[in-house]
Order: structure tokens, then sequence, then C-alpha cells
């Protein structure tokens, strides 16, 4: 019988061969799930032998993560900043850089008074960003919206499953949420070009919405509707944060260059690519 050692090993030389990425990371997932483990307890356990049905469950993980479908999908959720967030192919899934972008913003709002406040979570996909800083800042009043219906289905799944309150709207960016007036909001929207999209990893094109991903002809088109429609959904001196594309850092600074807003900046994620902007309504 072969042992997790040996199992992880050959795992991750076939995700290697078959050009999935973070092969090691994913090994890991698999196994874990196969043996009900977290992914740590995995090295506490190397001369563990394996079952024939915990093989079994390996073996068809590995055939579809060899198809490219996601292992997140396979699983069927993924653990995010502290939540455990369900995903199918009407949502993106969570990305490790957008906790960097949850952590930033908890930081920053960690030391106000939250009674009251309003923080907006705009194309929020499974809802994973929202939901996590609901779980943390139980005070803060939090609402998800996103003009995909069944991202919203997702969303509102989520946010039960993790025993949190929020409201939830339907619409195109800022149409569906009337007068509301926010003092925080946070919108990871499409950044990619038609040209980028084809060049994703397949797993990316086949199994993730493309309405979530596409942009338009430049990448640029959701970000200049939200400099102009943002302003009437949020109070003066709100906080705004965005996840960007690399390369778009600049771009963003010019987008939002006008008197309507303060200190707009962008800055990159670990990998040194532009991945995040920010800026305060005046």
């Amino acid at each position: 019988m072969k042992t997790v050692q040996q199992v992880l090993d050959l795992t991750i030389s076939y995700l290697e061969d078959n050009n999935i990425n973070h092969p090691r990371r994913h090994a890991e997932e698999i196994l874990a799930a196969a043996l009900d483990m977290k992914r740590l307890d995995i090295y506490m356990n190397f001369d563990r032998p394996l079952s024939d049905e915990e093989l079994k469950h390996c073996r068809a993980t590995l055939t579809r993560c060899g198809k490219g479908e996601p292992i997140d999908h396979i699983r069927g959720s993924v653990e995010f900043y502290g939540t455990t967030i369900a995903v199918n192919s009407d949502v993106l899934i969570p990305r490790p850089e957008t906790e960097l972008l949850v952590d930033a913003i908890a930081k920053i709002i960690e030391n106000e008074d939250l009674e009251g406040k309003t923080l907006i979570d705009m194309c929020c996909g499974s809802g994973c960003i929202g939901i996590a800083l609901k779980k943390k800042f139980p005070k803060l009043d939090v609402i998800l919206s996103d003009k995909e219906p069944k991202a919203l289905e997702m969303a509102k799944k989520n946010a039960a499953n993790n025993d949190v309150a929020v409201a939830l709207c339907e619409g195109d960016l800022t149409e569906a949420l009337g007068d509301i007036k926010a003092d925080y909001l946070v919108c990871n929207p499409p950044y990619v070009t038609e040209e980028e999209y084809n060049n994703l990893d397949r797993g990316v094109r086949d199994y993730e919405p493309k309405s979530a991903l596409v942009a338009g002809r430049t990448g640029l088109e959701y970000y200049e509707r939200l400099e102009q429609e943002l302003p009437n959904i949020l109070k003066p001196k709100a906080l705004i944060w965005l996840e960007i594309g690399a390369g778009q850092g600049k771009h963003l600074e010019n987008i939002f260059g006008s008197t309507k807003w303060h200190g707009a900046i962008s800055s990159k994620d670990l990998s040194g690519n532009d991945r995040f902007f920010t800026a305060q309504k005046a």
C-alpha cells in the first residue's frame, strides 16, 4: 500500500506534467480531502498508508484536474480569510491575492467605530470579500451587489454558511443601490481584455465565468464607469478599494485624478504586479 508521502510525490508529478498551476498546494488539497484532514496534517502522517477507497478518491480527483477542472470546483469550496466559500462555475474562485486586499482593508478600519457604517462589496461574485469583512467586523453593515443573479445566489448561500447577515442587491454597478450612501466600497470588477482572456489558463477559460473577467477592448472600461458613478453612492471622505490588473496602476491613478477624489494610489502584490488601488472621495 502506498503511503501519504508516496502519493503526495506522485500527485505533484502528475499535476506538473499536466501544467497545473501550484501543483504542491493542489496535491496537498487533494490528499487532505481524501484523508479528511487539514493540509498541514499531511506532513505529520507521511508514513500512513492509504486505503483502497482513499486512493480511488485521489485518482478520481486527479483525472478531473488533469482535464483542467479547478481543484476548488471539485472540492466545492475554498478557504478564504477565515471563511469557507462555496464556488461553482457561476463565480470566480477567490484568489490568495484578494486575501491581501481584505487584510489591507481590515487594518485600516479596525480602529474605527463601525457602528452604523456601511461597506458595499460591488461585483461581489461569491461574496468572499464582504463576507470575510462582515465576519471580522460584525458591527459593519455590508451590502453585496452583482449584476448576475446566479452569482448573488451563491453569495447568499455563502453568507448563510458563514453565519453573517448581509444585504443583497442585483444590478449593474450602482444601478440597484438607489439612495444608499456608503462609508466604504470594495470592488473586484472585470479588468481583462479579450486578447488577455484568450491567453489565460484553460481552467479559468473553461470553468470560470467570462463575464466576471473580460471588461472590453482596454480592460479599463469598468473603472471608467466606476469613477463616474461611485460619487452618487458614497458619503464624503468615503474610502474605496479596487482590485486591478497587472500594468493598470498608472491608468487608474489617471482615471481617478479629478478633484472628486483624493489620495488615488495603486499598489503591488507579492509578485510585484499592480494589484490594488485605493482612493478617497472628496
